[in-house]
Parts: C-alpha cells; sequence; structure tokens
C-alpha cells in the first residue's frame, strides 16, 4: 500500500468534522466582535465596559497581575498581586505576556496585544474542543457539538477568561478515555486539573463507574497518570515559589460569597441558616449531599449510566453549590451537558436563561459601588431572576437525565442502539457491583 493510499481513510474520517471546525471558528470570530467596543478603548472606563457587555479579565490582569513587568509567581509582588489561577493557566499567560512586551513598546498596547494573542490561543482551543466533543459523540450525535461551537452562551462569555483551555483538556481526556488510552487520559486530565480546578469531579464520576463495572486496572493507572502530570507541572512551583503557588489554592479556601451564586441571594435576603452561616461550609455540605445522591442513582440505577451523564450531574453539582459562578462557568457545562442529553428544548431554555445572566451580571454592576449608576443598572430582585433561572434551568436539566437514567429507554442516545460513546472500558460491560446486588 502506498502512503497516499494509507492516508485516504484518515481524510475521509476527518472530511466530516471539517464543517464543524469551521463553525467553531465562526463562533470563536463572532466572539471577539462582540468585545470590539472595549477593545478600542472600552475597558478604560466601566461604565462603557459594562453598558457595551464586552468585560473581559484578560486585559486589566495584565497590569493587575504584575504580567506587564514580571513573572507573578516567582517575583516578590504583593500576595493579592499573584496570579489566583493553577499553574497550567499562570504560566500560559505569563508566556503571552513575553511575546506582548517583546512586540510592542507602549505599556497599554501591550496589554492590547496581550488580550489578541490570548483570544488567538482560546479561538483554537474553542475549536479544539468542539472537534474532540464532535469525536466523543460520535458519526451519530457528531452535530451535536455545534451547541458548543455557536451557541449564544458560549460566544459571549467565550473570552471573558481563560477557561476553554481546560474545557479543550477536558473533552481530549473524554476521547482518549473511550478510545482506552487510559495513560493520555490520565495525564490530560492531571493537566486540565492544574488549569483549572473543575475537572477534579470527572474523578468521582469516573470511580463510581468503575466501582460498579469492577474495571480497576484502567482507572487506577488514569488515576496515576494523572497525579503523576499534575505533580510534574506543580512540583517545581511548590519547591521554588510556594507563596505564589499557593495563592489560587488560599484564594479559594478565603473567598467570600461572590457574584452568581445562590448563597449571595440568601446572604442578600437574610435567610435564616443559609445566609447566616458560613458559606464554605454550606457549599461543602450541601456538594457533599449532592454527591451522595449521584453515587446512589450510579450504583443503584437499573443498568449502568454512561460516563457524561454523571459527569455532568457532578459537575453542575459542583457549580450550583460554589461560593462563585461567573458568568464563563457556562464554558464548563456545556459540553457535557449536550453529552449526557442532547435533547435541544431544555437545552435550549439554559441557553436563553445564561444569556438573561450575561446581561443581568454587567447591568446589575452598573447600580453598585463604586459606580452607582440606578439610571443605566439594575436592582437586587431583577438580577436574582438571572441567578435563579440559571440554577433552575440546569436543576430541569439535571431531573431529566435523572429520569433518563432511572429510564435508560427514555435515553436519546442509548435509542440509537449505543451503550456508551464515551464509556471506553465500561462500554458494554456487565456489572459486577450494584446496591441490589449487594442487598440480595
Amino acid at each position: 500500500m502506498t502512503s497516499t493510499e494509507a492516508r485516504v481513510p484518515l481524510m475521509a474520517r476527518a472530511v466530516p468534522y471539517l464543517p464543524l471546525g469551521l463553525i467553531a471558528a465562526l463562533g470563536a470570530t463572532l466572539a471577539y466582535v462582540v468585545r470590539l467596543p472595549c477593545r478600542t478603548g472600552g475597558w478604560n472606563d466601566q461604565v462603557s465596559t459594562y453598558t457595551n457587555f464586552c468585560y473581559t479579565d484578560i486585559y486589566p490582569l495584565y497590569f493587575d497581575r504584575q504580567l506587564a513587568t514580571e513573572n507573578p509567581y516567582f517575583a516578590h509582588v504583593d500576595f493579592d498581586k499573584q496570579v489566583e489561577y493553577p499553574v497550567v493557566l499562570g504560566e500560559v499567560m505569563q508566556v503571552i505576556s513575553w511575546i506582548a512586551r517583546a512586540l510592542e513598546l507602549d505599556r497599554v498596547a501591550q496589554a492590547v496585544r496581550f488580550y489578541d494573542l490570548t483570544v488567538i490561543l482560546l479561538g483554537m482551543c474553542l475549536v479544539a474542543g468542539v472537534l474532540l466533543m464532535a469525536a466523543v459523540a460520535g458519526p451519530a450525535r457528531r452535530w451535536d457539538a455545534l451547541w458548543y461551537a455557536i451557541s449564544p452562551a458560549v460566544v459571549l462569555a467565550a473570552y471573558i477568561n481563560w477557561d476553554l483551555v481546560a474545557g479543550a483538556l477536558s473533552m481530549g481526556m473524554l476521547l482518549a478515555w473511550a478510545r482506552r488510552r487510559q495513560v493520555l487520559a490520565g495525564v490530560l486530565l492531571g493537566l486540565a486539573i492544574a488549569t483549572k480546578f473543575y475537572p477534579l469531579m470527572f474523578v468521582g464520576a469516573l470511580f463510581l463507574l468503575t466501582w460498579r463495572t469492577g474495571r480497576w486496572r484502567p482507572f487506577l493507572i488514569t488515576i496515576a497518570s494523572a497525579a503523576g502530570a499534575w505533580i510534574v507541572v506543580n512540583a517545581p512551583f511548590m519547591i521554588f515559589a510556594w507563596e505564589g503557588w499557593r495563592r489560587f489554592y488560599v484564594f479559594s479556601q478565603e473567598r467570600g460569597v461572590d457574584w452568581g451564586s445562590p448563597w449571595l441571594f440568601f446572604q442578600n435576603k437574610g435567610w435564616p441558616i443559609l445566609g447566616e452561616w458560613d458559606v464554605s461550609t454550606l457549599g461543602m455540605l450541601s456538594l457533599g449531599a449532592l454527591c451522595l445522591g449521584i453515587a446512589v442513582l450510579t450504583l443503584a440505577a437499573p443498568r449502568r449510566p454512561r460516563l457524561a451523564q454523571i459527569c455532568f450531574l457532578a459537575l453542575a453539582a459542583f457549580m450550583m453549590t460554589n461560593k462563585v459562578w461567573s458568568p464563563q462557568f457556562v464554558l464548563w457545562l456545556v459540553p457535557f451537558a449536550v453529552l449526557a442529553r442532547p435533547n435541544w428544548k431544555p437545552l435550549a431554555l439554559w441557553q436563553l436563561a445564561e444569556v438573561w445572566y450575561f446581561a443581568a451580571i454587567w447591568l446589575y454592576l452598573l447600580s453598585q459601588p463604586p459606580l452607582e449608576r440606578d439610571d443605566l443598572g439594575i436592582g437586587d430582585d431583577t438580577y436574582f431572576t438571572a441567578v435563579w433561572g440559571r440554577i433552575i434551568t440546569i436543576g430541569i436539566m439535571m431531573a431529566f437525565v435523572v429520569r433518563d437514567i432511572l429510564r435508560p429507554d427514555k435515553d436519546v442516545v442509548r435509542q440509537a442502539d449505543i451503550d456508551d460513546q464515551a464509556g471506553g472500558v465500561f462500554d458494554d460491560t456487565p456489572d459486577r457491583f450494584t446496591l441490589a446486588s449487594a442487598v440480595r
């Protein structure tokens, strides 16, 4: 067989993904266009930033985290000036800042260039994440990835922060697991956790399905590889830049209730217990209760749940009980929500809620100190309709996923004679342990 003939099957397999890649690139471009009013000077005026709905963390952090002058992990800067992100993300920021400083002399121009270069990287991560998600979904449901490529909430939130980097790594992990490449899945999982912390929730999903199927060797290989990758990228900072490294963990622990969280509503309204107790304690207790429920569901369901379903439930539980729920967190959930239950009606309802929240948070900030522009902003009650809109619509999707787990005949993915397209070693594997068998 010639090299050309050997390449034909690969090229044939790649052709169906080309339109998805182009649409994802369109989504990335639209996300850039959304923030053009700020890129041309609006970021220097908070009122203009909020009224044009084009806020991003990327531009101000170039100055606030000393990226314009030094490495915030290793330099002797104030603790509150150090990067409050895990090390992979922090060093991505640092490398791009080096390039921006090399291209421009003026500090403001450097910051704009830093934003542009970051957007290029994030756009590439969005395209990669969409293609990886399509590969995970399989030929029968490849086009479900359009939700991640160009849905309104993704376009609006894409460049608020660096979350798309972790999104691409998470989708890569899921595809590697689906293809039964446990070492690669573990490495990508470790890197994802060292980028944003939320992929840690996927460890629990893998553990529960491993418990049910008894496939311990692949799980342990994946977890060992994840731990090794995490240690490799974190160890240099833990040894040589301890204060900078621990900034993320200290900040996460000490951070109070913030925008988007339901705990903010309870505090604002002065609810007994929910608005008075320590938010960290309440968050951990509520997350623990939801995770316990997910564990019981996984082990008691009449048929083993799909991996994407448990990942979605675990991640949604984490978001709903967190102390902060930023607008860009929608990027975490979209691919897993679609893979868990690709039904357009609840997804569209949730997307509308996310779009409303995206508008509401900036209008709400206009009415808060130090701006206090009541003529432009909205009040507490209007803002909290957006907070609860997200919670309720995600709760509806969770309820449908639970229904699909308890009644597998309702699962639209399994109606196509598929067991678990992302399951890897779990796919078509018989049960070794269930709560019913334990009782018997």
